[in-house]
């Protein structure tokens, strides 16, 4: 990484993968584009694969598809699209739309992926393979049917297999792994990509997604994985799959209940909640019963599960509108606030009552949240006298807003920043002698708590922003309040998001790389961050941020779509208690700050 004052330096889910966003997280293939006539070369890349593909569903939809390319042209660009190459791993794993073909997610798919996997396991030993791997899948379409093939690939392999029972959230999961002292840990599940996608999430032995050189290794390995039909693949009955109890969630559930214990006021709160059409309902309403929290108004026409997320256009509680049903049921019932799971449950979406604006409810950024989350932690752990606060790291993402930061440094413990993605947050203390992690997050709705789970996780997040809103309550405050306290102390730290179509990422980067600006919306920029190359605590990244005295500006490719990312944040000082003026200057600044970050990437 190279930093630089006042001048531009010289000169990540992977190039096929990677971020975050309202778009989720599918995995980018090679483009392709196809007349209504299909290629000779294409026509025989999809008869291969018909004739290798032992589902005979798959087998059906791809002839269909191929039946009728010859006379659409759409019919002939999805053809060209799925053999443009296949699903490459991202951040975590595998993730992209159902159906057949190489570029798709399906049971060759999943089998090729498995065995490489299997084969990545057992080159590091038998005990690998006597640990095992724990396989979970949520209830997206066809998630069972991709676990239970998972399954009986490494059984077949000699690997043993630690089966959940049932649809469980992801964090359920990343906890299971260590726990379990299992080598690997398999998850079935698109998270809150759209309803036609699947995926296919890989994490390692400390119970964190997949990370370098690992997955370069089993991604390499898949291509070594002869046909499908020449991998071993055990009965379901194998006795190498076994299937874990109860005693397992309740472990859980003791885990992430002890992390925030409600004040006895929290009988009083009123809440409702949604999962989303996801699985983490069943689990979350056990987590509130057993930390002793009112039973919540639950949103009934979203709590089953359901792949088609029949009352959401987009399952991601980031995206405008997903909450609305939520919310309408909170103004009804008056409730102090509303929280939101994503479909797999690794995501905490909060809203909480504010007059001043358009519906009477404000739905909290994944900043706000986790300066709260922040603050209320070191609160606790500032009365507790066993606890060395100096011994405590706080962290959050490059991209993520810093108002964190600056509780931090007034509390007088650690504080980091890693690149996007919980599988750095996670392990940011691993290397840090004598220091113990606290909390994680990042903007993108993720909190990751006491590490008791490494990874984020709605359900301990949820509990922990039900006890603080407890604790405000008893005060006759609102969790607005809290956060306004926060404001008043460290100054508004408004950010945002900008996302702009954008077909020639590397070009833009190149440019703002060999001509970067020297000012944006009217302040100097002081100093810019190439993260390329990365340092001895960050990989490289393919980021720029630009620093400004009392703003920021990190710009970035998206990793999941033809997009280019910026991450504003504009900085105000409350001056005598004026919150309400500093907000006004700040959105203001912020509306210049967008104009000019749209022109620069433009």
């Amino acid at each position: 990484m190279v930093s630089s004052q006042h001048e531009p330096p010289a000169g990540s889910w992977s190039a096929r993968g990677g971020g975050h966003g309202a778009s989720g997280d599918r995995e980018r293939r090679p483009s392709a584009r196809a007349d209504s006539a299909v290629s000779d070369e294409l026509r025989a890349q999809a008869s291969a694969w018909l004739a290798a593909d032992p589902d005979e569903r798959d087998r059906s939809e791809l002839s269909s598809l191929l039946a009728e390319a010859d006379a659409s042209p759409e019919a002939a660009a999805e053809l060209a699209d799925r053999f443009a190459g296949r699903l490459q791993f991202g951040t975590a794993g595998l993730r992209g739309a159902v159906g057949a073909g190489p570029g798709r997610m399906n049971h060759v798919t999943v089998t090729r992926t498995t065995a490489a996997l299997a084969r990545w396991l057992l080159d590091r030993g038998q005990s690998a393979a006597e640990a095992g791997v724990v396989i979970g899948h949520d209830a997206r379409h066809r998630s069972d049917e991709f676990a239970r093939q998972t399954a009986r690939v490494l059984a077949g392999a000699g690997i043993r297999v630690h089966a959940l029972p049932g649809r469980m959230p992801t964090p359920f999961l990343a906890f299971a792994v260590p726990r379990l002292a299992a080598a690997a840990g398999v998850m079935i599940t698109a998270s809150h990509n759209p309803r036609a996608d699947n995926g296919y999430k890989l994490y390692l032995s400390d119970g964190a997604q997949i990370v370098p050189p690992a997955d370069t290794e089993i991604e390499a390995l898949i291509d070594g994985v002869g046909p499908v039909s020449a991998v071993p693949v055990a009965a379901d009955d194998d006795p190498l799959i076994g299937r874990p109890g109860d005693e397992l969630e309740q472990a859980y559930l003791d885990a992430v209940c002890a992390i925030a214990p409600p004040p006895a006021s929290a009988a009083w709160l009123r809440f409702v909640y949604t999962p989303l059409h996801g699985v983490a309902g069943r689990l979350a309403l056990r987590a509130f019963e057993q930390s002793g929290f009112p039973a919540p108004d639950v949103v009934a026409a979203q709590f089953e599960p359901d792949p088609e997320f029949p009352t959401v256009n987009f399952p991601n509680p980031e995206e405008p509108g997903t909450l609305d049903l939520a919310l309408a049921q909170a103004r009804r019932s008056a409730a102090d606030l509303v929280i939101a799971n994503d479909p797999d449950g690794d995501r905490l979406a909060v809203a909480v009552p504010d007059a001043d604006v358009p519906g009477g409810w404000r739905v909290l950024t994944g900043d706000q949240v986790g300066a709260l989350l922040g603050a209320f932690l070191l609160r606790r752990m500032s009365s507790d006298p066993a606890t060395k606060l100096d011994e405590q790291l706080f962290v959050s993402t490059i991209v993520s807003g810093t108002l964190l930061s600056r509780i931090v440094a007034a509390a007088g413990a650690q504080y980091a920043q890693t690149l996007t993605g919980f599988k750095w947050i996670a392990r940011a203390a691993d290397l840090r002698e004598g220091i113990r992690f606290a909390f994680g997050y990042e903007e993108a709705l993720g909190y990751d708590i006491g590490n008791v789970v490494r990874d984020k996780d709605g359900i301990s997040a949820a509990l922990a922003v039900l006890s603080l809103a407890s604790v405000a309550r008893s005060a006759g405050e609102s969790l607005f309040d809290a956060y306004s306290a926060l404001e008043v102390s460290h100054g508004v730290h408004l950010t945002e998001q900008l996302s702009l179509p954008c077909a020639t990422t590397t070009e833009v980067m190149a440019r703002l790389r060999a001509i970067g600006p020297a000012e944006l919306a009217g302040e100097p920029v002081t100093a810019i961050t190439d993260y390329t190359g990365g340092s001895w605590d960050l990989p490289s990244a393919d980021v720029l941020s630009y620093q400004m005295p009392s703003a920021r500006v990190v710009i970035r490719p998206s990793g999941t779509e033809p997009k280019i990312k910026a991450y504003l944040e504009v900085v105000q000082p409350v001056s005598h208690g004026e919150l309400s003026e500093a907000r006004r200057d700040a959105a203001a600044r912020m509306d210049a700050l967008r104009a000019a970050a749209a022109q620069l990437l433009a």
